[in-house]
């Protein structure tokens, strides 16, 4: 009988590379990454991108899949992570998704709704007017037609709001009435298990996520946005550039702002994004949770990983 499929999740900066480098010491292991950023080339060193020595030691799915310009869905995810589940059992290894996209994992485990295909000249058209009057504005016009959507959106919450509102141009319908349909069945059958490191300290988890920041400029990433920046096709409304601790050095380079606001702007976003995950995965009754900031988190997580492998008569020497 399989095992379960282990998820091993939490915020941003919680230290999960180290974990699967951990588990992939002793079993064998692929890495199905669930990170909507690293998907991006050239986009190294504001993802924490696992580093060539790292992908070298352990298989690592789904790095580097898309230029920035291009664009990549949940369910495209959910179908590629699928694939890559059977294929790598196929090989008689074992599948670990890791990663901080909830979403991703959502459209995974439970199936997605069957919304309008994206349409580039739609978004591109809402991208403008975005420029023109601001995405509060937008925000304000949503509420008109979609409330139940506009409520829980922030009024700058552009890529959320670029969806909701593409939705409607094309289909006509709000996307709250699109989500209150019933989700489809999942065509792959698995059991899901999340190992979920997370904080016991909310304020110290604060703190690695400044220093982790300030190391990510300490180590170039100034430079790495400077050369998306050059690109004449990169703008504002793509996801890419829209990735949190790109999109405030994106307004620097833009003039709009200087590079201490931009610092601290990347970074206090960085910490809503992981209050963001961590109310996510507080709604999964099945996890097991590690406390990220223990110095043994890693060695706790190959003791509950060791507990869901039948035997450990497969793993890696």
């Amino acid at each position: 009988m399989n095992m379960p499929i282990i998820c091993l999740a939490g915020p941003t900066a919680a230290g999960k590379s180290a974990t699967t480098l951990a588990l992939a010491r002793r079993w064998p292991i692929e890495i199905i990454v669930v990170d909507s950023a690293t998907i991006y080339r050239g986009m190294d060193i504001g993802t924490a991108k696992p580093s060539s020595e790292e992908q070298a030691a352990v298989p690592h799915h789904l790095l580097n899949i898309r230029d920035p310009a291009e664009s990549y869905s949940a369910a495209e995810f959910q179908a590629d992570a699928s694939k890559l589940i059977d294929a790598i059992r196929a090989r008689g290894n074992i599948p670990l998704l890791c990663g901080g996209t909830m979403l991703y994992y959502k459209a995974l485990r439970e199936g997605l709704n069957e919304l309008p295909v994206a349409d580039p000249g739609v978004r591109a058209d809402i991208d403008n007017e975005a420029r023109e009057c601001g995405w509060p504005e937008l925000h304000r016009q949503l509420a008109v037609y979609d409330p139940i959507t506009a409520a829980r959106l922030a009024p700058n919450d552009s890529q959320r709001l670029q969806r909701a509102i593409e939705i409607y141009r094309i289909s006509g319908r709000p996307m709250s009435e699109w989500l209150a349909q019933a989700r489809p069945q999942r065509r792959f059958e698995h059991d899901f298990v999340t190992i979920s490191l997370e904080p016991s300290d909310r304020l110290a988890l604060h703190a690695r996520i400044e220093r982790r920041y300030q190391q990510m400029i300490s180590n170039g990433l100034v430079q790495e946005v400077e050369i998306l920046h050059e690109r004449p096709d990169l703008h504002t409304g793509l996801p890419s550039v829209r990735c949190v601790g790109y999109r405030q050095l994106w307004d620097f380079l833009d003039g709009k702002i200087d590079m201490q606001t931009a610092v601290e702007q990347a970074v206090a976003a960085t910490r809503q994004l992981a209050k963001r995950q961590l109310t996510w995965l507080r709604s999964q009754p099945e996890r097991y949770v590690i406390d990220c900031l223990a110095p043994d988190a890693s060695a706790q997580a190959v003791q509950r990983f060791s507990a869901f492998r039948p035997t450990d008569a497969t793993a890696s020497s």
